[in-house]
Formats: structure tokens, sequence, C-alpha cells
């Protein structure tokens, strides 16, 4: 039994998340995490709200609430709809938690003291209207580069080129629409990230095994133009963790807090504080303190490609640059974007299929088989309608759903609800265990890997076997000639059920659930040998007809959506 850690990119507060933040992080940990805590291994899974920064600020006040009110509540939204998910965290913190505040400004100490926190004076955008600085998310205008008329003042949605508030053509602020704006001095932190650019590229270099997505977006900010930057980790804003050195007050930062990109990535760390304060567990440091034994923890991070630059470059800088014994990541997996339909998914554009609406619509297995299986992993990928209707009925309902209802309903007509008795495996069964065999082995070792389409597809084949065999055993043609081969052919197959059910409930684990009930055997364990787990039931176990494990969407339902969802929520 290993240990392993696991965090996926915390959501932004700031709204119900699309499915393509879903896939892009959360959903493939949860898929490794239930992969892994089948296997037997220890595993704590972590996730949270990112709190903090413009996005918080300016949906409360779109919301009409308090900054602190609007948050806690939207907390409470995510983490219900993340158990919709069947997202299995051991704890769902936050980072505005006291424990998330103390362990940043503890770090921002540690690097002061390390010399590679500066004090800068720069000029930023300030609204006269609004009587504040404005930060880069409360600042639109036109894109110089593609002419967007809403790009914002760190990145167009549009083009995704990285911007600068003063690059704007027609920059305009988003909390009253004023265009009088001015630049005015102010002074903020600075992390040396330029410092550590050896530290960190040699560390980079040392992870051979990481995916070219995630290596290729750590070295182009290592090594494009001018290098790895240091970065500010410092705003004028008032929601946020207040700006201290450790315990004590830092002169000149009064009425500042932290950039959420420097508080977000610790909240990780806290997030396990969070974890042992709230009652889970009674340690932490066993997993994040080399000095405490977390040296034997391999942690691996989920996260979209937009957040690969402060996973392995800013956050590792932190940590690097404290030279205190935390657990620095062993593997990042990262995923391309999963567009919409012709377009981009967007939270604070309201376009896409969102969370809460999935839910409604469907079971949360119908969204992670979908969404796992078509993983932008390689290249970015996109959700049609169509294309998730054909993978619903064929791989779901088709597939899997019909294997367990046809022999479930065979067994009940011809045998009784029971594990008939009776007959001998043949040439054609020792085919099919040698076949079931290879195919799951192949599986895990995708698994392992955490190559997650492959992992499906792998998955998706051991299924279609057991359907080929049914096709070829014939055993309603078989039970008219030689009922007791029958019996040791649907014997096979009813156990056939329930090891489908043990390998895929990392996928569709209210499926799998669903199944196990339903062959009385719902403590069932990952298979050892396959040929083992093929007898597991034996005959006289009784079993129950399970209801309908998938349905099928219809060509009515599919073009209601795609007509439901074809603008932007509201």
């Amino acid at each position: 039994m290993a240990r392993h850690l696991i965090t996926s990119a915390i959501p932004y507060i700031n709204g119900i998340k699309h499915l393509g933040n879903l896939v892009g992080s959360q959903l493939p940990a949860d898929l490794f995490a239930r992969y892994l805590r089948a296997r037997r291994h220890e595993v704590l899974f972590l996730c949270a709200t990112d709190e903090h920064g413009t996005p918080a600020e300016l949906a409360a006040a779109k919301a009409g609430k308090p900054v602190a009110e609007y948050c806690a509540e939207m907390h409470d939204t995510q983490a219900e709809i993340a158990r919709g998910f069947r997202l299995s965290f051991d704890h769902f913190g936050r980072s505005s938690s006291p424990q998330n505040h103390r362990l940043t400004q503890h770090f921002a100490g540690v690097l002061a003291d390390k010399g590679l926190i500066r004090e800068v004076t720069e000029k930023q955008v300030y609204s006269k209207a609004d009587g504040r600085f404005l930060p880069d998310r409360y600042i639109e205008g036109t894109c110089p580069n593609c002419g967007f008329d809403s790009a914002r003042g760190d990145q167009c949605d549009n083009c995704t080129k990285q911007l600068d508030p003063a690059d704007l053509i027609n920059p305009r602020s988003t909390i009253s629409g004023s265009t009088d704006l001015e630049i005015r001095e102010t002074k903020h932190l600075y992390l040396c990230q330029s410092q550590m650019k050896d530290k960190l590229s040699a560390w980079i270099d040392s992870k051979t095994d990481w995916p070219v997505l995630t290596t290729s977006i750590a070295k182009k900010w290592l090594n494009d133009g001018d290098g790895l930057q240091d970065r500010g980790i410092t705003r004028d804003l008032d929601w946020g963790i207040p700006v201290k050195r450790g315990d004590a007050d830092w002169p000149g930062m009064e009425g500042k807090v932290f950039y959420v990109w420097f508080d977000a990535p610790i909240e990780y760390i806290a997030c396990a504080q969070e974890w042992v304060d709230a009652g889970k567990a009674d340690d932490w440091e066993r997993w994040w303190r080399t000095d405490k034994g977390a040296d034997d923890v391999t942690y691996t991070q989920f996260m979209g490609k937009d957040n690969v630059p402060f996973h392995t470059l800013s956050f590792p800088a932190t940590i690097l640059g404290s030279e205190e014994p935390w657990k620095l990541v062993d593997y990042i997996k990262s995923f391309n974007y999963l567009n919409y339909d012709g377009g981009q998914f967007s939270t604070s554009r309201g376009r896409g299929v969102f969370m809460d609406q999935a839910l409604e619509i469907l079971p949360a297995d119908y969204w992670r088989w979908w969404l796992l299986s078509h993983a932008p992993e390689t290249s970015d990928a996109e959700f049609t309608w169509e294309n998730f209707q054909t993978s619903v009925n064929k791989d779901l309902a088709d597939v899997l759903g019909n294997f367990a209802s046809r022999v479930t309903k065979f067994c009940r007509s011809k045998f009784g609800e029971v594990v008939p008795e009776g007959g001998t495996p043949g040439a054609l069964e020792e085919r099919l265990v040698a076949d079931v065999t290879a195919k799951i082995r192949e599986y895990e070792g995708h698994m392992q890997a955490i190559e997650v389409r492959k992992a499906a597809s792998a998955l998706r084949a051991a299924w279609v076997l057991g359907n080929e065999y049914l096709q070829e055993a014939a055993p309603w043609s078989t039970f008219k000639e030689d009922p007791e081969h029958a019996a040791a052919q649907i014997r096979l197959a009813l156990n056939l059920i329930r090891l489908y059910a043990v390998i895929s409930s990392p996928f569709i684990p209210d499926a799998s659930a669903q199944l196990l009930a339903a062959m009385h055997d719902e403590d069932a364990g990952w298979p050892g040998d396959i040929d083992t787990a093929l007898q597991a039931l034996p005959a006289g176990h009784a079993f129950t007809v399970p209801d309908v494990t998938f349905r099928k969407i219809t060509d009515a339902e599919r073009e209601d959506w795609q007509a439901r969802f074809a603008g932007t929520r509201s």
C-alpha cells in the first residue's frame, strides 16, 4: 500500500462551474483517487474554493451581497454540486480560512527573510469614479491583438493573449463603466522568481515523466523572451489575506492584501490543516512535511493548462524559496480546453452547460463517462450534443447496461434469481477469461499512468468482450439443447457483471454501486486474479434483476437541450 496526496486546481468562487472546469481538474482527480482507493492505497484528496481576488468581489457586487457572505454561500453551493457529481474529496476547504491566512502570512515572512521579496513602486490604473485602484480584471476594453471589445486587463478571452491594463484600447471600469481612468503610483511586494530560475529549471528537468503539455508550458515561461520574471504578490483590494510578515505588520503595506495567485496554492496545504481541525483526521503534517513522514508520499496535481505556470513555477518558487521541508509535487497532470459546440465554455460569460444544470438533466454517471472518455489530454476537445447522445447510447446503454439487463433477465426466466449450478466452462469461456484479463491489465496500466482517455477506451473494450461472448455463446440457444452448459455460461456472465461493476467504479460510481447491489456483493474488492474473480459468485448465490442502469437519450431530448443551451446563462 502506497500513500498518495491528490489535489485538483481549486475553483474560483465566482459562480457555479461549467463542464469544462470540471473535466480540467476535479473530475480526473476524482477518477484517480477512486482508482487508488479501490487498489487499497492510502489517499488524501483535497480541494477548496478560491475565494479572493477580483472575480470574488465582482460576483458579490453583482449578487448584491457582502463578499464574505457571498463566498460562504457559494462555497456551500459548490460543495453540494461536487457531491452531486460524486467528487470524493476528503476535505473541501476555503482559501479564506484562518488556516490559510496564517500559512500565507508565514510564507511571506519566511520569503522576505530569505531576500526573495522586494518592494516595488509601480503605476496602476485608478478610477476616479470608483475612488480606487483597479486590478487587472476590473478593467475591460478592446484587445490590441484581435480587436475583441470585452478583453480584460490581464488576458483576452478571445485570443488568449496576456495583457496589461495599459495595453487595452478604450479601457473602462467594470464596476461603474467609467472611462475616467488615470495612471497613479502605488507600492507592492514582488516575489523574486528570477532568483529561483536555476533551481526551478533543474527541478522541472528532473521530472522526465511529466506530460509534454506540462513541461512545454513551464519551459516556455522559463525561457521565452526575458525569461522568468518577478511577480507581484499584493493588490489594492478590500477582500483578501491582509499583508503581514508572519505575525507582524508590514510597514507601508497597510490596507493591502496578498494577490490571489499567491495565497490560492498555499490553500492546498492549509486545506489539510482544515481537514484535521474539522475532526476528520489527527495529523496533516505527515502528508505535507518531509521531516514528518511526507517523504514517502506521491503528490499528484490536476489542472487545466492555464494553471500550469503557477503550479510549475510560482508555487514551487514559494516552497523552494522558503527552504522549509514542504512536500513538492511529484506529477502534474494538465489538460487542454474543452470547448462548447463551436465556441468556448465561459463562467464569466455564462456560455455552455454548467454543473448544476447538467445534474438537472441526467444523473452524474452520464456526464462523468462522457467527460472522462473525451478528456482533452493531447489537444483541445469539443462537447457537442450529438456526440454526447451517441456516446451515452452506445457505450453506456447498448454495451454495459444492455449486457447486465440481458444476462439477469434471461437467468431469472430460466433459472430464477440465483446463480445457476451445473456445467463446466469450455474453450469459449477460457478464451473470454484470457481476453478480459488482458484488457483489464491494460486498463490498470493506463489508470496508473493517468492516461484517462486510454483507460476509458480499455474499460469499454472490456465491456464489449462480454457482449461479444454473449452473442457467440448464445445461452438462449444452448439452453434448448444443453441446459447445464447454459447454466455455466450464465454463471460466468453474472460474475462478469460483478467484475464490470468493480472495475468501472472510478468512472461511474453510482452505476457500479447499483450493479453490485443487484449482485448482492456490495463489498467486492478490486480483482487480483481475474479467473478467480469470475468465480466469486458461486452457484446458489442470490441476485436481483437491476433497474435500467442507463437509459438512452432520445432525439427529442437532444434537440431540446441543444436549443435550451444555445445562448448564455443569465
